[in-house]
């Protein structure tokens, strides 16, 4: 309401005195009231408003704290007002110069680099806002996160390189699309009937493909297709399920894929999300020796093994492939037991007598002993010996104890399983109970890629050696791969009766779009950049794309002898996961994911060497 209208009489001209005693006491009275009402008015800005000292002080005497203090003279006359205003704008100059300054800077960075920065500084937010303790409302500690290099990479300058790296990213925007299409939710996907496939590995838990190609999804640079898969796994990924698990398979598909993508993106869901499953995991130590069960109902927490496997043994591949996921779980959940529950099988192994210098695939989880004395590479030992190697690696080469075990094993192989054929290929056959049979597996061809990955770390008289044999077993399961009809290795393939490189037996000649041939490929090519591998590797995305590829995605096939291929209807979580993902890397730079800051868990999944040297902050991730 403006003035005027409560003070009707003060505003009138015509009135003939100005005298309050000349008031009638109708005036005098609203007069009054007016009045009273300033000084109400002035007292409640002094108690109420904020600053209100300083408020009232410019208002009645032309001043402020700022002021007094800034001047330097003894009175406060204008020209003291002008060398403080001459202050301000000086102080504005310099201020806008700064911010000039961090704008150009700004522009001058990468998109991701941005970005990273953005999230760098919500995560500080985040951290002013946790409570006593340092912990947020799922109990987990405080990490800073801070991603390392080479989460995604730049285009190859080579042409060729460049065109096959994009094929490869349309085959995985192909697999990625018929999933989302047909099986979206599901596990995996049936390409040809085009419909969700559920294995029962994962029991109830549903999302497999999703979170197995996370990470793929980030590094391919596949944004937008990620950012359809973490909304999937905030809102739909469940862990309470009264159901029985493969201890093993959702350790190296679901936690190692939530903590690849925690690390790549540095999204919180996925760390409260592989801690929440990993605490769920922890049930299956209960045993008498600490040697996890195989398998785990994730309600009740009781666990068995097996029913096949050597009079209910724990199998070494599977008790042995916990350790480096469960090394970043107790970093990134402040919990030691994720930690000392790997480092106890360790302790119960070395107890243990091998026969000859070799792991058995069989452990007996109540008497701590081994079962039957099989040795493999393959099936049922492979990832024990892997974990071994990159448990050293990705502690930044600071655990000797899993590189003592890693060579002396590597040793007790080469003396009593690798083997050269009559025509030069070398394989590495099995051993039952002393007697070699003469068999090599799709899944042991990993070990090409492996032994590269560890011969620098070799004594110095052994480290070319060992590159010499990384080459010749890449070059037996090329040779594999380049003897059947259509130019995909078999399951499993025989050095006896003059057969070499080949599946004898109709349960071995199937192909379920494994990883292994081409992971060795990968390493072989970013250890020696031999031509020879990328050709390989690109042989094998023609035949993926000629005889796998379906229009509801990408199919496993029977017989890879037979030149017409029946499909098994089945597009496993690892082809988006591993297979596509190497052959990715393979036509990628080598600062692409660089071995020196990332190590792969099993399952392909990368995950940051823990730089322990770098940094006495406990709860930092580099």
């Amino acid at each position: 309401m403006p003035v005027a209208t409560l003070l009707p009489f003060t505003a009138t001209p015509s009135r003939k005195s100005a005298s309050p005693t000349s008031f009638r006491l109708t005036e005098k009275f609203i007069l009054l009231l007016v009045f009273s009402a300033f000084i109400t008015l002035c007292f409640g800005a002094i108690f109420f408003l904020p600053d209100s000292s300083k408020l009232l002080s410019g208002v009645f005497f032309h001043s402020s704290a700022v002021e007094t203090n800034t001047r330097t003279g003894p009175d406060s006359s204008d020209s003291g007002s002008a060398g403080s205003d001459d202050k301000a704008l000086a102080k504005i100059r310099k201020d806008h110069e700064k911010a000039l300054l961090e704008a150009k800077d700004t522009l001058q960075k990468r998109p991701d680099e941005i970005k990273q920065d953005i999230l760098d500084e919500k995560a500080q937010v985040a951290n002013d806002a946790l409570g006593p303790g340092g912990k947020d409302v799922n109990n987990l500690p405080f990490v800073q996160y801070h991603r390392p290099p080479g989460a995604t990479g730049r285009e190859p300058l080579d042409p060729e390189n460049r065109d096959r790296r994009a094929k490869v990213k349309e085959m995985m925007k192909h697999a990625w699309d018929s999933y989302r299409r047909y099986a979206w939710g599901s596990n995996e996907l049936r390409p040809v009937s085009k419909q969700g496939h559920s294995s029962n590995l994962f029991g109830s838990i549903k999302g497999a493909t999703i979170v197995d190609a996370l990470d793929t999804l980030y590094i391919m640079e596949m944004f937008e297709e990620f950012d359809a898969a973490t909304d999937w796994v905030e809102k739909n990924l469940d862990f309470n399920v009264n159901a029985e698990i493969s201890v093993f398979e959702v350790n190296i598909r679901f936690v190692g894929g939530l903590l690849s993508a925690y690390y790549l993106s540095g999204k919180e869901v996925f760390r409260q999300k592989a801690v929440e499953l990993g605490e769920k995991l922890l049930p299956a130590f209960k045993t008498p020796t600490g040697i996890p069960w195989a398998l785990l109902n994730l309600k009740s927490g009781v666990g068995r093994n097996w029913p096949w496997a050597s009079g209910g043994s724990s199998i070494l591949a599977e008790y042995g492939t916990l350790h480096l996921e469960f090394m970043h779980l107790s970093k990134l959940s402040g919990n030691p037991e994720f930690a000392q529950k790997v480092m106890n099988i360790r302790k119960v192994l070395n107890r243990l007598d091998k026969p000859q210098g070799l792991y058995p695939n069989y452990l007996n989880p109540n008497s701590g002993q081994w079962g039957q004395h099989h040795v493999s590479v393959g099936g049922l030992g492979d990832s024990f010996y892997e974990y071994l190697l990159k448990a050293w690696l990705m502690s930044d080469r600071n655990d000797e104890e899993g590189k003592k075990m890693y060579y002396d094993s590597l040793q007790a192989i080469e003396t009593n399983l690798i083997r050269k054929s009559s025509s030069g290929l070398t394989y590495i056959a099995e051993w039952k109970g002393g007697l070699l049979e003469h068999k090599m597996g799709h899944l042991t061809c990993f070990a090409g890629g492996m032994i590269a990955l560890g011969a620098d770390g070799a004594a110095s008289d052994r480290t070319g050696h060992q590159m010499e044999l990384a080459a010749e077993i890449a070059r037996t399961c090329h040779e594999s791969y380049s003897r059947t009809a259509l130019k995909l290795g078999p399951e499993a393939f025989r050095f006896d009766g003059g057969v070499e490189a080949i599946a004898t037996r109709q349960n071995e000649k199937y192909f379920i779009l494994r990883p292994e041939v081409i992971e060795t490929y990968m390493y072989m090519w970013r250890f020696t950049h031999d031509p020879k591998y990328r050709e390989w590797g690109w042989e094998a995305v023609q035949a993926l794309e000629q005889h796998c590829k379906v229009e509801g995605g990408y199919s496993g096939i029977r017989d890879v002898y037979s030149s017409s291929p029946n499909h098994d209807d089945v597009q496993q979580s690892f082809y988006l996961a591993e297979t596509l993902k190497y052959l990715y890397l393979l036509f990628s730079d080598d600062d692409h994911l660089p071995f020196d800051h990332w190590v792969f868990n099993t399952e392909a999944h990368p995950l940051p060497v823990i730089k322990k040297d770098r940094t006495e902050t406990p709860n930092e991730v580099e």
